[in-house]
């Protein structure tokens, strides 16, 4: 069975928008993933359908109903495959991190919870066992486009999506650092050369400056990732402390 996304939104004309085109539109079509955009709408009850209120205790905008939203989740985890997370795209999440994108592309899919409004229903996180993703500081006007990127990181990894198996290994985060920089033709660009080291065939040489750059670039740009990675490769390379043979 393929990876399956299903987005809950007000807006399911939104999608595929840009999954529809590219690698993950060709994926798409090709039936390595699925994609199934579900009106919250059709979930509320009464004349008017509505799917929010005013907020308890007073303030401005509106807020999601919790009902509503629990009989869309419901209908979307009856619905196969079952055993995928459902995932609020929030701000107040946690970042999104590569490590949990290979989570997510190691299960059978994800459904995501597009907010609107103020946000949704507070008491729908415990109810139903959501999880707060975050793309990072900033705000959108709803979780339809942060739902995508989520899809698209996803989606390029599954296998065959991106040609060869390995030609992601070496991508920013992969490896705990931002990735090397690339150069292609021509030789000489206003004055700007490619490195000398890149156009002399000898591959070992090329690994130790792309790692090298690589390093720097961490270290310079993102001193969280370069000391997440930092600690990571001296653990490793420490020797074992000597003590008595037991």
């Amino acid at each position: 069975m393929s990876w399956s996304a299903t987005a809950l939104t007000l807006f399911p004309e939104m999608f595929p928008g840009p999954l529809g085109v590219s690698l993950a539109g060709k994926a798409l079509a090709n039936g390595a993933w699925s994609l199934k955009a579900v009106d919250i709408r059709d979930y509320a009850e009464g004349k008017h359908r509505n799917v929010d209120d005013t907020p308890a205790g007073g303030g401005a905008g509106m807020v999601m109903r919790v009902d509503v939203l629990a009989r869309a989740i419901d209908a979307a985890l009856a619905d196969e495959p079952k055993g995928r997370p459902v995932l609020y795209l929030s701000p107040r999440g946690p970042r999104l991190a590569q490590a949990f994108v290979r989570e997510l592309v190691a299960g059978p899919g994800a459904i995501f919870v597009c907010g609107r409004f103020e946000g949704v229903d507070e008491r729908i996180f415990a109810a139903r066992d959501v999880r707060e993703v975050s793309l990072g500081d900033f705000v959108l006007s709803g979780g339809e486009l942060a739902a995508m990127a989520v899809m698209d990181a996803c989606v390029r990894l599954l296998p065959g999506v991106m040609g060869a198996d390995d030609s992601h290994a070496e991508e920013s985060f992969e490896n705990g650092l931002l990735e090397y920089p690339h150069y292609t033709r021509p030789q000489s660009f206003e004055g700007h050369e490619i490195p000398a080291v890149l156009n002399g065939g000898h591959h070992q040489n090329i690994r130790a400056w792309r790692q090298a750059r690589a390093e720097d670039i961490t270290e310079t740009r993102r001193p969280d990732l370069w000391a997440a990675y930092a600690a990571q490769r001296d653990a490793k390379n420490a020797k074992p402390a000597k003590g008595r043979r037991t």
